[in-house]
């Protein structure tokens, strides 16, 4: 369920928000790493559950909290009109989507947009393990 509302922040409280952004940010860059290490030892050409299986495993030996397949509620209007599936949620903070594809394409970064939003998540990474580079995408939830 998605609501906004315009709130303002007392300076301590905007702090407290930039710590936790650093917080996210630093995780997300372990994550990242954690993606990096996978792609490197199995390469470009597998499909993306076999993938997802190496970065669960890789995210565990780095102590990483993670939540795997977490089923998301969508509402509209007060009445429930869908569900999301997300790959991982990591730390309950970042929702990251694997991807065994040519490219990351506008309607992934749009999809992983629409999942931070029904999560009310701020960041999210897409990463694309059929490249011969790990492809990487950052999307951010303006909330």
């Amino acid at each position: 369920m998605l609501v906004h509302t315009a709130k303002t922040q007392k300076p301590a409280e905007a702090q407290k928000d930039q710590k936790t952004a650093e917080a996210v940010n630093e995780l997300s860059k372990q994550v990242i790493g954690c993606g990096i290490r996978v792609h490197k030892a199995l390469g470009p050409g597998f499909v993306e559950k076999v993938y997802a299986k190496a970065l669960a495993h890789e995210l565990g030996k780095q102590g990483i909290d993670f939540a795997r397949e977490q089923v998301v509620r969508v509402a509209y209007d007060g009445l429930l009109v869908g569900e999301h599936r997300l790959d991982f949620l990591v730390d309950d903070e970042i929702v990251l989507e694997v991807k065994a594809v040519y490219g990351i394409n506008p309607f992934h970064l749009a999809q992983t947009l629409s999942y931070l939003k029904a999560t009310n998540k701020r960041l999210g990474l897409i990463v694309n393990f059929a490249r011969a580079r790990l492809e990487v995408k950052r999307v951010a939830n303006g909330l």
